[in-house]
């Protein structure tokens, strides 16, 4: 009897449940190391942590009993001065998930149509369909780069009224190429590119063609390249046309006081956070050398912090399992075109040497 007074959605009480990463404390636990010891490279985390103007700042955070900025006009301002873009386009989001959330909220009807394109980032799939939306997937070719005629082909078939992209692509660290968003901003949908790890990429951000481009919207975020993914700050850049109902349906205050003051400070420290980012450039790179010529690892080109490798010889649980009892975390896959993936993000210079060691003795 108690149950039928509890009538929550059938679609949630049935849909799977994300498995995301955990933290180092949870890690060692299960493991039976200490904190200290392990090396974590299993969710693109900047190693080096961030700024330390971030650190300082936060040591004297004023004001917490007091609600913060719900507009995060400071923080806007000094975004528009980093993406050279007005502040009138910029929205920021408790990460770049909640804008993921709020684009949904904003764009979808019961019945509505998002394309997704796997293997890619698990979050456009997990959240459309809490916002009512179908999720139709159209798979990316062997080599990771994306089927324009086939997504073309599903935008037309189902209406779909998003594409959500991901450049550089996680897990597989592949720039998408301009003239294939070129191909999808002709269609009759809106298209979002997140570009969580364009620091770490060659190239332009998309967000310089905002201004020519009425269907495009593109998310950043200071989780990776600032290092602040345990204070969750993201942003989006919209077209102008959106703003004003994004400002209706945004949680007020959504940006809490300390990621606000820290996204704000990183800002302030750009070339120094940049100087890190191109350490850790260089860690990818000599990591994708080193997994080459290993028998059992074939990596993939990456333009972003980590490299996916497909493993051979034994199975990419195994694999996961065996680097985890020497202390080493990595991400590995199961589902459809990752069964044998393993993505290794960049670490430190020492991190990396360690893992390593480690490798050649497998």
């Amino acid at each position: 009897m108690a149950n039928e007074k509890v009538r929550i959605r059938r679609d949630i009480a049935s849909m799977s449940a994300y498995t995301p990463t955990t933290s180092l404390d949870v890690f060692a636990e299960r493991l039976g190391i200490a904190a200290a010891d392990l090396i974590k490279l299993d969710a693109n985390e900047n190693p080096y942590g961030p700024s330390p103007r971030v650190v300082e700042a936060l040591a004297q955070l004023p004001n917490m009993h007091v609600y913060p900025d719900p507009e995060s006009g400071r923080l806007r301002e000094l975004l528009a001065e980093y993406t050279s873009l007005p502040a009138e386009q910029i929205l920021c989001g408790a990460g770049a998930d909640e804008l993921i959330e709020l684009i949904l909220q904003l764009f979808i009807e019961p019945g509505d149509t998002i394309i997704n394109t796997p293997p890619t980032f698990a979050m456009y799939s997990f959240n459309a369909p809490i916002y009512h939306a179908e999720v139709v997937d159209v798979y990316r070719r062997a080599d990771f780069s994306i089927d324009v005629s086939a997504i073309q082909e599903a935008v037309a078939r189902h209406n779909a009224k998003l594409v959500f992209l991901c450049s550089p692509n996680n897990p597989s660290g592949d720039v998408i190429a301009p003239d294939d968003i070129n191909a999808l901003l002709d269609l009759p949908t809106t298209v979002v590119v997140d570009e969580a790890y364009v620091e770490f990429a060659r190239g332009e951000s998309l967000a310089s063609w905002m201004a020519d481009c009425p269907n495009l919207i593109v998310l950043r975020t200071l989780s990776k390249w600032a290092g602040l993914a345990g204070l969750r700050i993201g942003y989006g850049i919209f077209p102008r046309l959106l703003m004003p109902h994004l400002w209706k349906i945004k949680q007020p205050y959504n940006i809490n006081l300390a990621a606000d003051l820290a996204a704000q400070e990183s800002l302030k420290d750009v070339d120094y956070l940049l100087e890190r980012v191109r350490q850790l450039v260089e860690q990818r790179t000599r990591m994708e050398v080193a997994f080459a010529e290993l028998p059992y690892l074939s990596p993939y080109p990456s333009q972003s912090n980590f490299v996916l490798n497909r493993v051979s010889g034994m199975s990419a649980e195994d694999f996961r399992d065996r680097l985890a009892r020497a202390g080493i975390i990595v991400r590995y896959y199961n589902k459809p075109r990752l069964f044998d993936h393993i993505r290794i993000s960049a670490g430190a210079g020492d991190q990396v040497d360690r893992l390593l060691e480690v490798l050649r003795h497998f």
